[in-house]
């Protein structure tokens, strides 16, 4: 590749081994770099951490690495739009009785939204990250397929991205398995080699989202304080505020029926939280909305799909239908557990990631 035609790449940075990795194997096929690491969450609207994403910590990690390999890095301050978005939106969620995916939205709306747009603006031609997944273009569609490493799969986290925005991206390390891209990292004398990966919310504190809202929104008590759960209609304790629960919860309800039951239903607008038995935690199918298509413009007809709807659900057969621009219905071959409003359903082809959109109702 010679200076003239030399691409420019964009590098989300997030000081880990992931992208630090991903850096270096576009550097190594000759593109130019930019690194950039964002800062999403504010020191004075949320304690900070000592470590873990957007901490100083990580940035100056992704500092280092990036002049270890030679290429210039930046700092820059995407706070206000992330407080917007995806803090509101995971507030909001969790005020409505569901149970949100926040790194679904910030991929969209943070990293491949206004990152993709300063990447554009700085004349790059495209951009990297370290996700474990895969970008393909065919047919006049580009669309997200799984990475080889299917431990470490991300391609479900990404079923909101545009056309555009995947057409204006890398994924160096979709061919890699985890371990593979670590042992990269100790040859390269990377300080991030051996750092364990983050599990937690980038901007809830200590993992506790129950304090978030309480910092955030303090007016909203009712969805704090305490009311009745119910099992076959019929009052047996009362639960800590329906915010501290999701479908399927099993552990912490405190209460003894001499079986195990679990969170069946959340009734935020009653405050109530609704258990049973498990085999009432069984459904065969639900609607979800805010759809995004990728491999396939429209679904026109009723279709065999590999449906998630977690992040590590393994997937089940469904069918799935198109009923308008932004309604999809799925119906799966065997009942499925504990689909949860809120999260993300993603309608998979093999590897290949149809589209996806958020649950919404769940079929009886």
């Amino acid at each position: 590749m010679t200076k003239k035609s030399k691409k420019t790449v964009l590098v989300a940075m997030s000081g880990g081994v992931d992208s630090s990795v991903a850096a270096y194997m576009l550097k190594k096929q000759g593109y130019s770099l930019i690194g950039v690491t964002m800062k999403t969450w504010g020191y004075d609207d949320i304690p900070e951490r000592d470590s873990g994403c957007c901490s100083l910590e990580t940035i100056y990690s992704a500092r280092n690495a990036a002049l270890q390999l030679g290429f210039p890095h930046y700092t820059m301050d995407f706070t206000g739009k992330f407080n917007e978005t995806v803090i509101n939106n995971f507030i909001e969620e969790y005020i409505k009785g569901n149970t949100p995916n926040p790194c679904v939205l910030c991929n969209k709306v943070i990293k491949w939204g206004v990152l993709l747009d300063k990447a554009i603006e700085l004349g790059a031609d495209y951009i990297a990250t370290g996700h474990y997944a895969k970008a393909y273009s065919k047919n006049e569609r580009h669309y997200i397929s799984k990475a080889n490493d299917l431990s470490k799969d991300q391609s479900y986290a990404l079923w909101q991205l545009s056309q555009f925005a995947i057409s204006k991206t890398l994924f160096p390390l979709g061919d890699f398995k985890k371990s593979e891209i670590r042992e990269i990292a100790s040859e390269l004398g990377l300080k991030s080699a051996n750092i364990p990966d983050s599990q937690e919310i980038c901007f809830v504190p200590n993992d506790d989202y129950r304090k978030l809202i309480q910092l955030r929104m303090p007016e909203l008590k009712h969805a704090i304080e305490g009311g009745d759960i119910i099992y076959h209609n019929k009052k047996i304790g009362r639960h800590k505020g329906y915010i501290n629960y999701t479908i399927g919860q099993r552990r912490g309800l405190e209460i003894s029926l001499g079986k195990p039951v679990y969170v069946s239903k959340i009734d935020a607008e009653n405050n109530l939280i609704y258990v049973d038995d498990e085999k009432g935690l069984f459904h065969y199918g639900f609607t979800c909305k805010e759809i995004n298509l990728q491999k396939t413009a429209k679904i026109n007809k009723p279709m065999e799909a590999t449906v998630k709807i977690r992040y590590k659900d393994p997937g089940s057969p469904a069918l799935i239908e198109q009923i308008n621009d932004d309604l999809i219905k799925t119906e799966f071959k065997y009942p499925k557990k504990a689909i949860t409003p809120g999260q993300s359903a993603v309608f998979y082809d093999g590897d290949d990631v149809i589209g996806g959109g958020i649950i919404q109702q769940i079929l009886n």
